[in-house]
């Protein structure tokens, strides 16, 4: 279906065609007419579906009909998102869209200085990007208005609540008119998510475009088993000898994601490490450097996972496995995005046998596993306790980004949900 076809103004289309868009995704067909409606939204997508652009555009038409010309400008749309890179993201995506039309937006996030935060906000703005940690810390200052906002969207629900952010969420709620729209958009739908579909959204619609838990089609998966201490060797030497130009490498903790970018520099791959204890700047050249070419192996923590936006990611690669199975699908969700193909590769060894048993289980499919030449694991080393940055044994259940436990349930005590803030 065309984007001509799903009701938009002529400088939506503008927009979309300066983009290089004529059709639209399967989200953006379901979602678009949806929202265009008034209607509440639950909505299940995974990452490079084009999520972005399916409430984005029509929450700018909304506006554009009910925009009163002269008027004072003030918060009318509120996209709350749990991580720095995904606020950058969407903030480009709602600039991108809404070029040819009136409206002022930004994006509110930790790890930088507020004051030029506070400056746009007085200036006046229609749409605010923001994480819930940083928007708080404005609200608690009186810097930020939200008694005029038309829509709420939660963006990447579900890892907003695996973050510890749900409290911060109900908070900001409060301060929100009771007729507003409410569009909530999540990769999986678990029973914390539809309880806070429950208490959020007023008779919505339900969409999903693929089964819970579920890995894009177009994303070849493969296992290939090695011994914990060959692993690096062993990426080296796919990246060398498969000549990748192009690699997103995920590790468990800060610690390794420091460590291996600068093992794979001594292997001559130019390499850097982004994770919640590098600056924003940092972070953003970082990025920036993987994007354009520079640096050919970005290594990350799970704070990444989410946030990151590559057009045609060849390869992603999980030097470890995550412990919590659903991080697995948000990891490979930065490849095989927009319908184009991807490989994610996982190296393995005798210690993650059981996580690997939790992803398979979650996927319902057994993941290939390909032992490659030269790197066959010796069947003599005994599994060891996973551990994790301070050298204790991590749970069964969720880590954060920073090897920490993450903030779930009984877990969500008030100094885990500072440090999910403060890394947002």
């Amino acid at each position: 279906m065309l984007f001509s076809e799903l009701g938009l103004s002529a400088e939506l289309l503008r927009a979309t065609e300066k983009q290089g868009y004529q059709e639209a995704t399967p989200i953006q067909q379901q979602a678009i007419p949806h929202i265009l409606e008034g209607h509440d939204l639950l909505a299940g997508a995974q990452t490079g579906t084009g999520k972005t652009a399916g409430f984005t555009l029509p929450l700018l038409q909304r506006l554009q009909m009910s925009c009163e010309p002269g008027s004072k400008r003030k918060v009318r749309a509120l996209i709350l998102v749990p991580t720095r890179e995904l606020a950058a993201q969407v903030a480009e995506s709602v600039a991108d869209y809404g070029q040819y039309l009136p409206f002022q937006s930004t994006v509110i996030f930790g790890g930088v200085s507020i004051n030029p935060q506070i400056t746009k906000l007085r200036r006046g703005v229609d749409i605010v990007i923001a994480t819930p940690g940083r928007l708080l810390d404005h609200m608690q200052r009186g810097t930020i208005r939200l008694d005029a906002v038309e829509t709420l969207v939660l963006d990447e629900a579900d890892r907003m609540l695996d973050m510890g952010f749900i409290n911060d969420i109900r908070k900001v709620m409060k301060h929100l008119r009771s007729d507003r729209q409410n569009l909530l958009f999540s990769a999986t739908f678990s029973q914390e998510i539809k309880k806070l579909a429950n208490d959020l959204l007023n008779s919505p619609m339900e969409i999903q475009v693929a089964r819970d838990n579920t890995t894009a089609e177009q994303i070849s998966q493969v296992v290939h088993p090695v011994d914990r201490l060959r692993k690096r060797e062993l990426l080296s030497h796919m990246i060398a000898t498969g000549n990748w130009q192009q690699v997103l490498v995920f590790t468990r903790t800060k610690h390794l994601a420091n460590r291996l970018a600068q093992q794979l520099e001594y292997d001559g791959l130019s390499a850097a490490a982004i994770h919640g204890n590098k600056s924003q700047g940092a972070r953003t050249r970082a990025l920036a450097d993987f994007k354009n070419g520079e640096v050919r192996v970005l290594v990350a923590t799970d704070i990444a996972a989410r946030g990151l936006d590559i057009e045609q990611l060849p390869h992603v690669v999980n030097f470890e496995l995550p412990n919590v199975p659903e991080d697995y699908v948000h990891r490979i969700g930065r490849t095989g995005r927009a319908g184009l193909d991807g490989e994610a590769v996982s190296l393995v060894c005798v210690d993650e046998h059981k996580l690997l048993s939790d992803i398979e289980r979650l996927l319902k499919q057994t993941i290939k596993k390909t032992t490659i030449e030269g790197y066959e694991p010796d069947a003599s080393i005994k599994a060891e306790p996973i551990k994790n940055g301070r050298n204790k044994p991590a749970s069964r259940r969720g880590r954060n980004q920073g090897g920490r436990a993450a903030p779930r349930r009984a877990q969500n005590s008030r100094s885990q949900r500072q440090r999910s803030r403060r890394a947002a």
